[in-house]
């Protein structure tokens, strides 16, 4: 059974409570004037962020509906505008454990891909990922149509899609036996993909195999300064205390489709440290003015919280090697004060 499930009925009436209009965030510890700490909210699994014209939009895994944020500033996420944009059905294969939710905005259209499983079942064989489109300028307001399941080859969760030289590709988490790989596709349009399946990458390190499963999951794709290809991953299952980061790499140019263009780093690119555990499912984004880099993840504030609602969103600025891979370093301290993103106002 997937993490998400441990969750206890708090969880469930804890998205609840946000309702349907748009309201405040929640609260989180104040911070001096620039400066911002970890963690953003006290709850957020599965943290995303899309930027779009100066404006941040964040959401997270609330298991029973999709709540959107938006911000001018991230590092005050705490007062963010949100409202909760969309509740599924009450049956049918989208009903239920409404996970990992993200928002792109692709063409003159917005797009929701999210997790599902299929009402009566809670086993990894009735869970896929499927989409959402609003064609509406304001993603908190419109119409958000259901444009169904993403037809994968395989069940599975945590879709994202990302364009890369002129070709929109596709890439999620397909339960294999009783592995969690990853998987890419080229698509179509924005919910459809076309052509052959590839599998890229499957958890074959031991720290991918932690904790009684062997996971890779939450990808993510990043263009390096040099024209490289990477796509973050996190691995091992979320209860694990060392859930962590990890990166594949392909050369400027090369096939995505490919699997062997593909290389894994040995070791996690994000780890616990510094106090925070399980650090894991990341987005990024750029600092308004667009100089700096800027990771979002998900993390625990103690060892042994395993996979539950605490799993709160920190951010972190990073860097570049001279090769140009992605630095993350250690997770940042929670509590401890950071100069907020560049330009921010």
């Amino acid at each position: 059974m997937k993490k998400r499930d441990l969750w206890s009925g708090a969880v469930i009436a804890a998205a609840l409570c946000l309702g349907s209009g748009s309201v405040s965030a929640q609260t989180a510890p104040a911070a001096e004037a620039g400066t911002y700490t970890n963690p953003l909210l006290p709850s957020g699994p599965d943290p995303w962020i899309t930027q779009v014209d100066g404006t941040y939009y964040y959401m997270h895994t609330q298991r029973t509906g999709i709540t959107l944020y938006r911000t001018r500033n991230i590092a005050d996420l705490a007062h963010a505008e949100q409202k909760q944009v969309w509740t599924p059905p009450k049956e049918g294969p989208n009903a239920h454990l409404i996970w990992a939710p993200e928002l792109h905005r692709i063409g003159k259209s917005w797009f929701l891909y999210y997790t599902a499983t299929a009402s009566g079942f809670g086993d990894d064989a009735h869970r896929a990922v499927f989409a959402l489109e609003n064609k509406a300028s304001d993603p908190l307001s419109g119409t958000w149509i259901d444009r169904g399941r993403i037809n994968t080859a395989h069940a599975g969760i945590d879709g994202t899609s990302f364009e890369y030289r002129g070709k929109r590709y596709f890439v999620y988490s397909p339960y294999l036996g009783p592995d969690s790989g990853l998987a890419i596709a080229e698509m179509a349009n924005p919910w459809t993909l076309k052509g052959k399946e590839q599998v890229i990458a499957m958890p074959d390190q031991p720290w991918e195999r932690l904790d009684g499963r062997q996971i890779l999951e939450g990808p993510e794709f990043l263009l390096g300064p040099k024209g490289d290809l990477f796509l973050t991953y996190s691995a091992s299952p979320c209860w694990s205390d060392d859930y962590a980061l990890g990166l594949l790499r392909a050369a400027p140019g090369a096939n995505p489709l490919d699997p062997k263009a593909w290389s894994k780093s040995p070791t996690p690119v994000l780890h616990k440290g510094n106090g925070v555990f399980a650090t894991g499912h990341n987005g990024f984004f750029k600092s308004p003015d667009g100089k700096e880099n800027w990771i979002i993840y998900h993390a625990n504030a103690a060892a042994g919280m395993k996979c539950t609602l605490k799993r709160a969103p920190h951010i972190q600025k990073f860097g570049w090697t001279a090769d140009g891979r992605p630095d993350f370093g250690l997770p940042v301290p929670e509590g401890a004060p950071q100069k907020v993103p560049s330009g921010t106002r």
